[in-house]
């Protein structure tokens, strides 16, 4: 059985301070963690509107209404007429006035007789495409069997492109018996500006996959239509934006009456979708609870020197799937070529999971029956039923069994492995040359280039920013192709570079292992060549000829040792409540129209001291921390700093 990881498995063991840690609960309640993406241009994304902007409605919708009303439609009615007969063209002209009268996309749709004359049907969709493009039909089942109708329903979003053969079919059946809105993107009307819907995206205790996943199918679109820079934490309260192809915000914006822990919001028209990597960093709100510590003034030192001297910057331990998969020795196995051994640690039975889930994994150990496991899994357990799903097709084919995993699944589990070496590697990079200075052969970013070149690169380079997502599966983008002259504004220090003192502590870097990538030119390098050795890995040679499943394919990526949070604030709170929230969100603030502020009991002003040197009081101490970090940094490295530890058993005991 898979047990959770322990920090120093996979090289995190080095502090920047020699200060005692002290005992707090991190993530008590998911609403002591918020997070809020900071944009490229360094904006903080924030929930201000939930409410459709004039501005962001539908103009077209608005048009549509408009030219409607001025219009009677009469000789197209009459030809629909002669082609349909007395009923049909009379339920289509008041069809007609009721949308010249609201131009709303939830009228009912209007069913027509039945018609068992398939070539007839086709008529009858192709008059509409030509002749009204503001309605859009498909067949549907009539009340008697085998009998078919036209079913024609009114889209705000003008063209709607007919649907033909198999897409055709699976409308029908999907939509038989649901009276929702057609999928408009198909629409010709949509300008190149207006192409994507950018909103922001609110939730609480859901990770950004399950949230869009929720959405896309209250709207009935598939979840690929979404775009958003960078997965956000499960165990959380986050705020993103999140862009959507050719979507009409009225649709959006009419799910926040349905939506529970979901909130979106801010609506406007953009140009392009977005992609991972494309954010600046995170902006943090944590609130550690149940301070224990030997005085107020140790508490004080350690948030002080947190915002003083930072920490180390590593991967945590979520990156490696300390609450479900050993991701890096997935990785290894996968680097090796070992395909079914990848296979097996994805299968095997792991600590913590249901009895369920458990007995299932069992099971198939035992059985090999892929059809009872599948039946067992639920169904966000996606490596494990893509790879059964294989097996149970194709029995023995290991590697296309991996192949089946979601592509950023996949290759998270050798990221996550490149991951672990860098760990290592900052973790003897600290314990050799300290704290204090550089030395001989570190790697820096070029100061001779500009900053604003350098910031590209490493965002570029690094992974998409997990957040400290106890159940994080993103995905990094370190196998990207790099420019080349990116590639070039690394360089390795000299004698020069130590007597000229333009280089310091924060930029020394280290790197991801890949093929266009240089290794620091000093002991430090060795490391990842005789670790990888260890495991059975080669970093500069293939073992096999799969591409994705080799460090020899990917570009690699560079990474700061060393990082300090922006815009530090700390604060020491008192509480009495355990189910009381201790910071504000967006969604308070929308809420209630102004800005949300703690309020506390000034009769507790002065138990802090007292209740940090003595536990028998009634109340509580907690430690409100505020700062921003670059993308790719894990703000739970940054608590451990404060903590000494952040492993899962250290803050049960907390």
């Amino acid at each position: 059985m898979t047990k959770s990881l322990d920090e120093s498995e996979v090289g995190i063991s080095c502090y920047v301070s020699s200060l005692p840690g002290f005992r707090a609960v991190l993530k008590q309640r998911y609403s002591d963690f918020i997070v809020n993406e900071v944009d490229l241009d360094g904006n903080v994304v924030r929930l201000t509107s939930i409410d459709l902007q004039t501005e962001c409605a539908d103009e077209k919708a608005e048009e549509t209404s408009s030219d409607l009303s001025k219009q009677s439609f009469a000789n197209e009615i009459e030809q629909f007429r002669s082609l349909t007969g007395d009923s049909d063209a009379d339920l289509l002209k008041e069809f007609l006035q009721k949308i010249s009268a609201s131009a709303d996309d939830d009228l009912q749709p209007i069913i027509l007789a039945p018609d068992i004359d398939k070539a007839h049907r086709a008529e009858v969709h192709y008059f509409f495409k030509t002749s009204f493009k503001f309605l859009v039909t498909d067949t549907v089942d009539g009340n008697e069997d085998s009998s078919k109708c036209i079913r024609v329903r009114f889209f705000s979003g003008e063209g709607a492109k007919g649907r033909r053969g198999k897409k055709r079919k699976d409308m029908e059946n999907s939509q038989r018996t649901e009276h929702r809105p057609f999928d408009s993107r198909g629409a010709d009307n949509w300008s190149e500006d207006r192409k994507f819907l950018r909103f922001h995206l609110y939730k609480e205790n859901k990770d950004t996959q399950e949230a869009l996943g929720i959405i896309g199918k209250m709207l009935g679109i598939q979840q690929r239509s979404f775009g958003f820079a960078g997965t956000k934490d499960k165990r959380a309260i986050t705020t993103q934006r999140v862009t959507a192809f050719k979507l009409h915000p009225r649709r959006l914006a009419a799910l926040n009456s349905r939506l529970f822990g979901i909130k979106v919001g801010d609506f406007c028209f953009v140009r392009e979708g977005l992609v991972l990597g494309q954010l600046l960093g995170n902006k943090f709100s944590i609130i550690l609870r149940g301070v224990l510590a030997d005085s107020e003034d140790a508490v004080k030192a350690a948030a002080d020197g947190l915002g003083r001297n930072g920490f180390i910057n590593y991967y945590g331990l979520q990156r490696f799937g300390s609450g479900s998969v050993p991701t890096h020795l997935i990785g290894a196995a996968l680097l090796r070529g070992h395909w079914k051994a990848a296979i097996d640690l994805i299968l095997d039975s792991r600590e913590g999971e249901r009895s369920a889930i458990k007995e299932a994994r069992k099971k198939y150990e035992q059985t090999g029956d892929a059809d009872l496991m599948l039946r067992q899994l639920p169904h966000h357990m996606v490596a494990e039923r893509a790879i059964l799903q294989c097996l149970k097709k194709c029995p023995g084919n290991y590697l296309q069994a991996l192949q089946a995993i979601p592509r950023t699944l996949r290759l998270m589990y050798v990221h996550s492995y490149q991951s672990y070496l860098w760990n290592h590697a900052a973790s003897m990079r600290v314990k050799k040359h300290g704290i204090t200075q550089i030395v001989l052969g570190d790697l820096v970013y070029c100061k001779e280039n500009a900053s604003e070149k350098v910031a590209p690169f490493e965002r570029l380079g690094s992974e998409v920013n997990c957040d400290g997502d106890d159940n994080c599966n993103s995905s990094d983008v370190s196998d990207t192709s790099l420019p080349e002259e990116k590639v070039q504004q690394v360089k390795v220090i000299n004698s020069n570079d130590i007597l000229g003192g333009a280089y310091n502590l924060e930029d020394i870097l280290l790197p991801l292992p890949g093929t266009r990538i240089i290794y620091p030119e000093n002991d430090i390098a060795d490391l990842y060549h005789n670790l990888s050795k260890k495991d059975g890995i080669n970093l500069t040679e293939s073992v096999h000829g799969v591409k994705e499943f080799s460090i020899t394919n990917m570009t690699g990526a560079y990474r700061r040792v060393f990082q300090r949070p922006r815009d530090f604030t700390w604060e020491l709170l008192t509480y009495t409540d355990d189910h009381k929230d201790l910071a504000g969100t967006d969604l308070d603030v929308v809420s209630i129209g102004k800005s949300v502020e703690l309020i506390r009991d000034d009769s507790q002003n002065g138990v802090i001291a007292s209740q940090i040197e003595n536990c028998s009081s009634d109340s509580k101490v907690a430690l409100k921390l505020e700062f921003t970090l670059p993308a790719s940094c894990y703000a739970t490295m940054a608590i451990r700093e404060l903590l000494k530890s952040t492993s899962v058993a250290y803050r049960k005991m907390a």
